[in-house]
């Protein structure tokens, strides 16, 4: 355990970890055996992503966020978690300029690189690892009010029908529910202002549905895939998880390390940070724009196997 407060001891920390990962891989594995016997209809997956963008998941932000205090972005360990996401999105990035994959597909691999699953993982795990739950909140501010925006605006812009007026264009961002629930929960908690419960829990109620239903999607996506099957994604996928498990990670030791002189604790908080996957939210948002679901579906389910023995080495020797 390497939190600032130890409330677990080791046993407690390995044993919240592998029941993280064991609820997520069981409702997956739901997912799969609804594909696979089709009791949601050949649209099962459609319908439940469509559930997650555009209703649940944005009640959940604003439900979230909402409730959140805005001086988390102040942080002092979440500029070197800034600065090691954005390296190993860069270098994603780069090679995919190099390739020149399509701008939309390239954008769903870099998010795969450098956007983790702070939320349904990352806080167990920094509840049982790093002793305190609270420490994913920056990050999963900076996520959502920063990076999410900004390759939503992306694939919005590039993904857009041809002939769409320019006004319209230019304001699908400001039109998306992702972004629109990540604002108005942000506006919320900047206003000082407490909603009543009335308010708050019709928004609660949809958004606890948002995490089952992307897991669920998830896992009817993986019937009949083959994981790193011979094609165009095989690269990709190689690349995001490789730098997703295992550059993310280092990077942000290194930063944290060597230039800004971070130790003990709150190192152990910004690599552990980086070391976990990919989110699900990627496959989300890869689906719904109907661009790399494939490098989506696989650099997530790889990312995550990986993150295991990677987590466990860091609480190890960071601890």
């Amino acid at each position: 355990m390497c939190g600032r407060v130890a409330v677990q001891p080791e046993g407690a920390a390995l044993g919240g970890v592998v029941s993280g990962f064991v609820a997520i891989a069981s409702v997956i594995g739901a997912g799969y055996v609804l594909g696979r016997r089709r009791l949601l209809g050949g649209g099962g997956r459609e319908v439940l992503t469509r559930l997650a963008f555009h209703v649940a998941s944005p009640a959940l932000l604003f439900e979230t966020l909402a409730g959140t205090d805005l001086s988390a972005l102040l942080s002092g360990h979440l500029l070197v978690t800034a600065a090691s996401t954005l390296a190993v999105a860069g270098v994603f990035a780069g090679v995919a300029a190099v390739r020149r994959w399509s701008t939309g597909y390239s954008t769903v691999g870099t998010l795969c690189a450098g956007y983790v699953n702070a939320g349904n993982l990352g806080i167990p795990v920094a509840a049982y690892v790093l002793g305190d739950a609270s420490l994913m909140a920056p990050v999963l501010l900076l996520q959502l009010l920063v990076f999410t925006p900004v390759f939503l605006a992306v694939l919005d812009s590039t993904t857009s029908r041809v002939g769409a007026a320019p006004l319209r264009r230019l304001t699908s961002p400001f039109r998306n529910p992702i972004v629109v629930g990540s604002l108005a929960g942000a506006a919320v908690s900047a206003s000082g202002w407490t909603p009543p419960e009335a308010v708050l829990e019709p928004f609660r109620l949809l958004g606890a549905m948002a995490i089952p239903a992307v897991l669920l999607a998830f896992g009817i996506s993986l019937r009949g895939s083959a994981v790193l099957s011979a094609g165009a994604d095989r690269g990709p996928v190689l690349l995001a998880v490789a730098l997703k498990g295992v550059a993310h990670p280092l990077v942000a030791w290194a930063l944290g390390a060597g230039v800004f002189g971070l130790s003990g604790a709150v190192l152990c908080t910004v690599v552990v940070t980086a070391a976990l996957p990919s989110a699900q939210n990627v496959f989300t948002y890869a689906t719904h724009y109907d661009v790399g679901v494939g490098l989506a579906r696989e650099a997530v389910l790889l990312s995550t196997v990986v993150s295991v023995p990677v987590l466990l080495t860091v609480a190890a020797l960071l601890g």
